[in-house]
């Protein structure tokens, strides 16, 4: 029995040691995390959990570029890199050239850490509150120039009211910047269009206004456009055979009526000087052939004494009705060929 309870008794002294080594663990523990809630929270428990923050390069500002948009620039960068107070002060001033850097000059030494004070000293000389009426004034004149995109229109529209309406909800900057955005449309036709759709917001106005610009340009295109010409090579060379023909025939027209005009023409008071008559002279005279023919001599064609065929008067009328008719087809011909060529 003694034997049994002095092991029980050893057992139980062990449990308790074992409770006191957790009691010590616990106590370890509690300790550590007061530690931690009295640490500020930038600053890690640990150094082996420490990991490199990601550092952005300052920007620079000379004031030619606007302070506004390097002010927000700036602020972005700052959160970024995690400076804060006199730290994004000294960034600041380290980061000015030029005539922003000669702003300094104005300011005490003891105030070039005091972020507020430099800030302002900036804004009063680089800001653009002052400018407000003046790009106020712009928006509401602004129009559309020549070649110039809408793209480019709507971005200048909305950088103008970022300047004269920044203190305005973001809706009624969107209902503003529509109002401006069409009414600075260079084409009227466009700008209708584009008013009567109603749009809310600049996006939408820009994307209708451009598909309404592409079609009318799509359709001017189609409009203008020259129909395709297929050419007949055969009946070019039939046309050309043609005209030269019409050349052959014009100059042989022109050399007869050209040799008429050349043939001499006989006085009709020209007179036989044997028997005193007009019209021919002595060796057409028909009167001294006939006295030296033989009077035997019998026209063969109509078979009387006392002439020859070529001084039958019967001959001599029927060829002049020939030559007669055949003038008259020759120049029914010339007619009908020219007619059926034009």
């Amino acid at each position: 029995v003694n034997r049994s309870i002095g092991k029980v008794e050893e057992d139980v002294q062990s449990v308790k040691t074992e409770v006191d080594e957790v009691q010590e663990k616990i106590s370890i523990l509690q300790q550590r995390i007061s530690d931690l809630e009295i640490r500020p929270n930038n600053i890690l428990a640990s150094p082996e959990l420490m990991y490199p923050r990601p550092m952005v390069k300052s920007l620079t500002f000379d004031g030619q570029t606007s302070w506004t948009v390097f002010k927000m620039q700036f602020d972005v960068v700052s959160a970024t890199n995690g400076w804060t107070g006199p730290v994004k002060a000294s960034q600041l001033v380290a980061s000015l050239r030029g005539s922003a850097a000669e702003v300094l000059q104005g300011i005490l030494s003891d105030k070039l850490t005091d972020l507020t004070t430099i800030e302002n000293a900036l804004e009063s000389r680089f800001g653009d509150s002052h400018l407000t009426q003046f790009y106020r004034t712009e928006l509401k004149t602004r129009r559309q120039k020549s070649r110039e995109s809408l793209q480019v229109l709507a971005a200048d529209v909305e950088r103008l009211m970022n300047l004269t309406y920044a203190e305005c909800p973001l809706d009624v900057r969107e209902s503003l910047a529509v109002q401006f955005f069409v009414d600075a449309i260079r084409d009227e036709d466009t700008q209708l269009s584009t008013r009567l759709m109603d749009f809310t917001d600049l996006k939408s106005v820009l994307a209708y206004s451009m598909k309404d610009e592409a079609s009318k340009i799509a359709s001017k295109i189609s409009m203008h456009a020259s129909p395709i010409r297929i050419e007949d090579n055969a009946g070019k060379r039939k046309d050309e055979k043609l005209e030269s023909l019409l050349g052959v025939l014009e100059k042989l027209l022109d050399r007869l009526a050209a040799g008429k005009k050349n043939a001499p023409r006989r006085n009709p008071n020209v007179t036989c000087w044997k028997y005193y008559k007009k019209g021919h002279v002595h060796r057409e005279c028909r009167s001294d052939n006939a006295s030296r023919r033989n009077s035997n001599a019998t026209c063969w064609k109509c078979n009387k004494k006392g002439r020859l065929q070529n001084e039958c008067q019967q001959i001599t009328s029927i060829n002049h009705h020939k030559e007669t008719r055949h003038g008259k087809d020759k120049a029914l011909s010339r007619r009908s060929f020219a007619a059926n060529m034009i």
